[in-house]
């Protein structure tokens, strides 16, 4: 911030920025946010993200695919690949593995064995609410864009008469080998098609669909079947006028083909232009809640990261609120929508808190999403896709969310019955947790749980401590005490010799031999940790303990010592696959147990030194290319830790309402709230050791939500508090 910052200040530098609004699709005005976002970064490498258009927290995504199957294509993009096999209408944005990718249409000029095309690079455009690139084998431009539920192509062919369009309803992004699709009901139309596809892939789902087209269908050709297909592809002809022009929409719905046939309504009349119109003003107005004062690289990066942030979770019920949950049965949403692709174990730290303060408006529905899947399985969920658990990853991840929405005020769901929920997730068994074992040992111990033992039990310990905060907010001291003493049986896992979190066996023996810089992975090399190694996983404690991790580790001078060294030391170097990307000595910010760790030092004696890192991590693991995040951006839990980095807090206690100060890495920033007041956030020029808030000094190193919700003005110290 300039010389001589005060309240004053802040608001007379924001209070100059011009006044924000959308532009036409083709000729943006320069004062948009939205011109500042760059969908193509992160589609290069690791990040896993996708370039297509789609409505904020929106049903239904489109977007080319380059390939079906793969690591490298979760979102069915790479940036670099040199053909598109065409559009799908779905996908997961940023994950480490693929699903989705329904009803694949691709235009053909000339039919050919290979549908599939190369593409120029050069025509391919991406912003918020429109997609656009030119098909050089099969002579035609692509325009995407969506509503919420409905996505609609405008295709542009080289000439006029008889062209083509594939329609492949057995294409899916696939994880598994073997069988993609299940069953299939699907029925062309004068002017159209319209189905109901189940599939088995990562879940097992049912996607049903209704597809129209602006010109008569005047020839249906079925393709011979593959090996292994079961849902047909049609090759459907349509002579075109003069300006070679063809659209198509798509609704979806996880119910029957009547629910998609109500989801069209969101689109009326044709009319691609107005909707992609519609489509940038949406995003303009939600990322403009958020102004910074930067330059161009830096807005080009935060904005995209916001954008990225509020792509899901996904709204999947219908228009008139009923959706497919978690055992295939049909419910109807308590709240206005119900939500899915949660991809808690990764967006629970940084991502679900975030949006508690940029989009309050959704908290309620997250968690009554979360209370349905509940109603529905027995527990809650830790992964739902399309409506549908992967049992994926480990600990209790929805706990801290339901705890933290409750913390910071959120009433638009019953306590009671979210405390009941917690409770009985935190005592029932199943195939990804055994709480008796918990209840016996303490631990998960390792040679009765011989994958992610360690991991198991130190994430365990966040829902413990996440279900006693509840307990006792809701003047349950029996419940509270319960889970804060289980929460706390991370100690027999933090070995006194190392300091370290360490595998135990059911005798209580330690890991032998044990090397600490030894990654373990439940997909390639299976251990005591998860995509991590112990100096990895052993601050994870921290997240709802930091006191009792201190002395763990020796008291805060030894717990300083020890942060130095994990930011020092080095190992193997990168592997993507074991989670070890975007490395700074053993810290890997490319996986999500590594975020919280830099904000760690406001705990130590050194707490200059953690702003000094979360700096250089957003510097060097972040940039304004197609390479511009390091690692998966896993719904946008990577966005939101360079989001909370930029303004200079983070949620290192991700479910008291807490967040721990550090210094913004702009000159300054506004939030617009939701109260209509705004919170402004600078830095202090006068190097003061203590950060101030409304004129006040902050004498403790977090600030609480409903202080910075009140709004006034945040200026970061040099000590970061």
């Amino acid at each position: 911030m300039r010389p001589g910052i005060s309240r004053r200040g802040v608001i007379g530098t924001l209070a100059a920025a011009p006044v924000l609004g959308a532009g036409p699709v083709r000729a943006r005005s320069n004062g948009s946010f939205t011109r500042y976002v760059d969908p193509f970064i992160g589609t290069d490498g690791t990040g896993h993200a996708f370039p297509g258009p789609c409505r904020p927290f929106g049903m239904i995504q489109p977007g080319p695919d380059n390939a079906d199957s793969g690591w490298d294509f979760t979102s069915g993009y790479q940036y670099r690949a040199p053909r598109i096999l065409g559009f799908s209408q779905t996908r997961a944005s940023g994950t480490g593995i693929p699903e989705l990718g329904d009803v694949l249409l691709q235009p053909v000029a000339d039919p050919r064995e290979d549908l599939s095309s190369a593409y120029d690079k050069a025509s391919e455009v991406a912003r918020p609410g429109y997609y656009a690139v030119r098909l050089t084998d099969n002579a035609c431009l692509v325009e995407l864009t969506s509503s919420l539920r409905v996505a609609l192509h405008r295709y542009h062919f080289a000439r006029a008469g008889r062209v083509h369009v594939l329609v492949d309803t057995h294409h899916r992004l696939r994880f598994l080998e073997g069988e993609r699709v299940t069953a299939a009901s699907v029925t062309p139309r004068s002017d159209g098609v319209d189905g109901t596809v189940d599939s088995t892939n990562w879940a097992t789902r049912t996607m049903a669909f209704a597809l129209d087209f602006d010109r008569p269908v005047v020839s249906v050709r079925e393709l011979p079947k593959r090996p292994g297909q079961i849902a047909p592809r049609f090759l459907l002809g349509f002579d075109v006028g003069d300006d070679g022009r063809l659209e198509a929409r798509v609704a979806l719905s996880t119910i029957d083909v009547d629910g998609a046939r109500r989801n069209m309504a969101e689109l009326p009349i044709w009319d691609f232009d107005a909707v992609a119109r519609a489509a940038d003003a949406e995003w303009d107005a939600l990322l403009g809640r958020v102004e910074i004062d930067a330059d161009e690289t830096t807005r080009r990066i935060f904005y995209t990261a916001l954008y990225h942030l509020m792509l899901q979770p996904s709204t999947i019920s219908d228009i008139d609120g009923r959706y497919r949950g978690a055992t295939g049965s049909v419910a109807t949403a308590r709240g206005r929508v119900y939500y899915s692709t949660l991809s808690l174990w990764d967006t629970f730290r940084a991502a679900h808190p975030l949006y508690t303060l940029l989009v309050p408006e959704r908290v309620d529905d997250f968690v009554l999403t979360l209370l349905d899947h509940h109603r529905a399985q027995g527990h809650l969920p830790l992964w739902p896709i399309w409506g549908r658990e992967t049992w994926c990853m480990i600990g209790n991840p929805a706990l801290p969310v339901i705890a933290d929405a409750w913390a910071k005020g959120f009433r638009g769901f019953d306590g009671t019955e979210a405390l009941a929920a917690m409770i009985k997730t935190s005592t029932t068994n199943h195939r990804l947790a055994d709480w008796d074992a918990v209840e016996r040992f303490g631990y998960y111990p390792n040679d009765l749980f011989p994958n992610e033992a360690v991991s198991r039990t130190l994430e365990a310990g966040i829902g413990d401590a996440a279900t006693a905060h509840m307990a006792m907010m809701a003047g349950d001291t029996n419940a509270s005490g319960r889970f804060a003493a289980r929460a706390g049986t991370y100690r027999n896992l933090v070995d006194p010799e190392t300091r370290l979190a360490r595998g135990r066996d059911s005798s209580g023996a330690w890991r032998t031999p044990f090397d600490p810089l030894q990654t373990t992975s439940p997909l390639g090399t299976p251990g005591d940790y998860t995509e991590a190694n112990a100096w990895q996983y052993s601050w994870t404690p921290a997240l709802h303990d930091v006191d009792g991790l201190i002395a763990a580790m020796g008291g805060r001078r030894n717990f300083t010592a020890m942060l130095d060294r994990f930011f020092a030391q080095t190992g193997a170097g990168d592997d993507p696959h074991q989670g070890q990307e975007g490395l700074i000595g053993q810290y890997a910010h490319g996986n999500e147990p590594s975020h919280h760790i830099a904000w760690l030092y406001a705990h130590s004696d050194r707490p200059d030194r953690g702003p000094e890192l979360v700096r250089e991590i957003a510097r060097r693991f972040y940039n304004d290319t197609p390479r511009g995040i390091t690692g998966n951006d896993d719904c946008g839990q990577m966005s939101a830790w360079y989001v909370f980095a930029t303004l200079g807090f983070y949620p290192a206690d991700p479910f008291r309402g807490n967040y721990v100060l550090g210094q913004p890495l702009v000159g300054s920033a506004r939030i617009s709230l939701a109260s209509g007041r705004s919170l402004l956030i600078g830095t202090s020029s006068r190097s003061a050791a203590r950060s101030m808030f409304n004129d006040a000094v902050i004498q403790e190193r977090t600030l609480p939500h409903g202080r910075l919700v009140e709004g006034g003005c945040l200026v970061s110290g040099s000590g970061a508090g």
